[in-house]
């Protein structure tokens, strides 16, 4: 550990694939040590999509006071910057009252934002942009497929339905002649603190049976009628919001597209791809270096806590 990075304040980060039990253990973990969680979670942080995003209920809430949560609105686009804005205060208000924050989540993506800054943005060219979205309604698999092939390392990362990364990173492409996953690598990122980051461990036949079981109890829950709610509030069908998983899907059904069973199998088959893309980000971590545990239900806060005792070490908070 370098001089830089010995003097930054400690930070358990919790991350893992979509149902592999973070958010149990985060519980778990913040009232062993007297803390507070901040959700990385892209969609969570937007009032009303509470089913398919699979909030924290009220109990869980009361057990252990939740930050980034439900502080957004479905109209609004609430990005990575923001999230790394308001992450950082609220760890900084956590600390300063004498507890632990811990910082869990999915979205990947926001977890480094947070932890090592976004980088310096390439030029932008809105001819260029225009005529790559003119393509993406024509058909977007012609842009997944020519971004697999300019640049597979970015293609891993994103999910194919999100049209306007994968149309940034074809036009990075196009105006720099260098794929975007490379200027990922070139920018100098000084991280913000000294992470810990903990995932818990599920064999991969157990973890898509629980995504399955997620999906089909969202469903039974109301996620149908909570798309109508939020569709009839105002939200617009193309709002950033409803591009989460379960939504997208829904919406497709609403549209005509698809019946009920298969709209549930579809929401069963994105949230298994989304899952091996998450695996695939926690393979290439450039935060820190990635310790497993077992979950929850099997003991996993004990070697949870035991691994942040021994990074914290003596340092105070």
């Amino acid at each position: 550990m370098d001089s830089e990075t010995s003097s930054l304040q400690p930070l358990l980060v919790i991350v893992g694939p979509t149902a592999s039990g973070k958010t149990r253990l985060a519980i778990e973990a913040s009232e062993a040590l007297a803390g507070e969680i901040v959700s990385a979670d892209a969609f969570a942080v937007y009032r009303g999509l509470d089913i398919g995003t699979d909030k924290p209920g009220v109990e869980a809430r009361r057990r252990v006071r939740h930050h980034l949560i439900d502080v957004a609105a479905p109209t609004e686009r609430f990005s990575a910057g923001d999230f790394a804005r308001d992450a950082g205060v609220a760890i900084a208000d956590i600390r300063s009252r004498g507890l632990i924050p811990i910082l869990a989540g999915g979205s990947h993506f926001y977890v480094r934002a947070l932890l090592l800054g976004l980088f310096p943005s390439p030029p932008r060219d809105a001819k260029i942009r225009a005529r790559l979205v003119a393509a993406w309604r024509r058909d977007p698999t012609t842009l997944v497929r020519a971004l697999q092939e300019i640049d597979p390392g970015a293609a891993a990362r994103i999910d194919p339905r999100d049209r306007q990364r994968i149309v940034r990173a074809l036009e990075v492409h196009e105006l720099t002649s260098v794929p975007i996953s490379e200027h990922w690598k070139r920018s100098r990122q000084s991280p913000r603190y000294r992470p810990v980051i903990v995932a818990p461990e599920r064999p991969r036949e157990e973890l898509y049976a629980r995504i399955d079981a997620r999906v089909d109890h969202m469903f039974r829950s109301g996620l149908e009628e909570e798309v109508n709610q939020l569709l009839v509030s105002g939200v617009p069908r193309d709002a950033h919001a409803l591009k989460a998983i379960g939504y997208r899907q829904v919406l497709e059904m609403l549209q005509g597209s698809w019946d009920r069973p298969t709209t549930i199998a579809r929401t069963k088959q994105a949230s298994r791809r989304l899952a091996k893309r998450q695996l695939t980000w926690l393979r290439s971590l450039r935060e820190g270096a990635l310790r497993w545990v077992q979950p929850a239900d099997r003991g996993g806060t004990e070697s949870l806590l035991a691994v942040w005792h021994q990074h914290r070490g003596s340092r105070s908070l």
